[in-house]
């Protein structure tokens, strides 16, 4: 199981470091909830995902930190990796220089298909290349 409260760090360019955490919440009667926290010079954007139809945070033992929607969207949050493509799709859709809580179920999908492609190599130059 993962620390939920330790700021780990991604390098994403020599100029470019963030410190980030995931943190779970079940409050007894409110939906559970999962945030992910960045912080980069001073700025925190908090990417959000709150449980609901078609929508899970996990938060048990095995699983802490997935997040999963019904177009089978899902990423571990602890993964740097899944963190780095949250990153990448806020910095494109310029959301990262203020102070902010976003809506994770938003991004998630295209976060999603970034990592699938950073996560997937390119095939060499003789490779046949389908029908």
């Amino acid at each position: 199981m993962h620390s939920d409260h330790r700021l780990r760090t991604l390098v994403v360019d020599a100029g470019t470091v963030y410190r980030w955490k995931v943190r779970h919440r079940n409050r007894s009667g409110e939906p559970a909830r999962t945030v992910l926290t960045l912080h980069r010079d001073g700025v925190r954007t908090r990417i959000v995902f709150e449980e609901g139809p078609g929508r899970v945070v996990t938060g048990g033992y095995w699983f802490q930190g997935l997040v999963g929607d019904a177009d089978d969207n899902h990423l571990n949050l602890h993964r740097p990796g899944a963190v780095r493509a949250f990153v990448d799709e806020t910095a494109h859709r310029r959301l990262l220089d203020r102070h902010a809580d976003l809506d994770g179920w938003e991004l998630l999908p295209a976060a999603a298909v970034r990592y699938a492609a950073a996560a997937t190599p390119e095939a060499p130059p003789d490779c046949p290349r389908g029908p």
